[in-house]
């Protein structure tokens, strides 16, 4: 297996953490953004969108983090990751949901404003980062994890962002049952960190 990286992505740190969580050996490839790496076209041939991550495992390529933790789950954790009933797979996926609606665009893009210059309303990417976040606390103050009352792919598809949130300036003090479940994750058998974290 392959994976295309770059380290300080959130969506890369997903995959490699479920992969490292999983047991999984892989190759890393570090694909340098800022060089234009991503636009060429021996990588564009594996992913026509230009991103990161893309996993390549024999003769498949599959593109996007949400996509690749799916895969991966399904291809390698069975159901302890990602349920095949209706209610489980449900529970999943509104917070996977919630990984690529509200923590994207509040803690992730108030992170990639503060850190990287890009430009954007950080007040209310920042706004939509505690609302979101006050969700996450009263969710938790009943459980441990997000879905099914046990780890699965929705708690590694939040935590990247939730984590870094304070490289937004957003910060975690007021949540204390977020970070809590940011300890129990990195507390996890095989947890890899990123820089941030």
């Amino acid at each position: 297996m392959k994976l295309y990286d770059a380290e300080l992505s959130g969506n890369c740190h997903r995959v490699r953490l479920l992969l490292a969580l999983l047991g999984k050996p892989y190759d890393k490839v570090a694909v340098n953004m800022r060089a234009g790496e991503n636009r060429t076209p021996q990588y564009l041939a594996l992913n026509p969108r230009g991103q990161v991550p893309v996993l390549s495992d024999g003769d498949f390529n599959v593109w996007d983090s949400q996509a690749i933790l799916v895969y991966l789950a399904r291809a390698y954790g069975g159901e302890t990751w990602l349920p095949t009933d209706a209610r489980g797979m449900a529970d999943v996926m509104q917070w996977m949901a919630v990984s690529e609606n509200e923590i994207l665009y509040g803690l992730a893009r108030a992170r990639v404003m503060q850190k990287f210059g890009v430009p954007g309303d950080i007040e209310a990417c920042r706004q939509m980062g505690h609302k979101i976040l006050d969700v996450m606390n009263g969710h938790l103050a009943r459980r441990d994890w997000l879905a099914c009352g046990r780890l699965t792919i929705a708690d590694v598809a939040c935590f990247p962002y939730v984590a870094l949130a304070p490289e937004g300036g957003v910060a975690l003090d007021a949540y204390a049952n977020v970070r809590r479940w940011i300890e129990r994750v990195k507390a996890l058998p095989g947890y890899v960190g990123m820089p941030g974290v």
